[in-house]
């Protein structure tokens, strides 16, 4: 059976990508053309998915350089990878299952999603500032982000 990060290799390679671990110094991972560069020190394959996953998110919606910080286009192409890593790997979904799954702490949480726990909190992050307080409807539930970090999952 193929880990998260196994199956995310697979995932890029039928879109055209090839993935390689190298000793890169400045970043986890890094896309150019059609070559995915991941960190070869990242410790576990739940980090180097998570990373992958967010070099897909890149090629998925940026074109170009986007190392640039101080760019606000780089910074706002950045987030969109980013965001569409979340969606893949988290998901509102995700939060969900975590919630019926009787999840009360981030580290229950990230265990049962299989992503490291900095990505579901930045993930949580990102869905509280897209959504806001209302409820959003995922399936059958809907999901609350409180704006003092309570997520509230209940039946629509």
């Amino acid at each position: 059976m193929l880990d998260r990060y196994e199956e995310l290799e697979d995932m890029a390679q039928k879109m055209g990508l090839h993935v390689d671990e190298k000793p890169l110094q400045y970043n986890d991972g890094r896309i150019r053309g059609s070559r995915v560069l991941i960190r070869s020190t990242i410790p576990t394959n739940r980090q180097k998915a998570a990373v992958l996953c967010e070099e897909i998110g890149h090629h998925q919606t940026a074109v170009g350089n986007i190392l640039d910080e101080k760019d606000p286009w780089s910074r706002k192409l950045e987030q969109r990878g980013r965001a569409w890593s979340y969606d893949l790997l988290i998901g509102l979904s995700g939060i969900v299952k975590a919630a019926q799954a009787g999840c009360t702490s981030r580290y229950e949480a990230a265990e049962l999603l299989d992503v490291p726990e900095d990505v579901l909190q930045d993930a949580v992050d990102y869905y509280r500032g897209k959504y806001g307080s209302r409820a959003v409807k995922e399936g059958p539930f809907l999901v609350r982000f409180d704006p003092s970090g309570v997520i509230e999952v209940s039946m629509a």
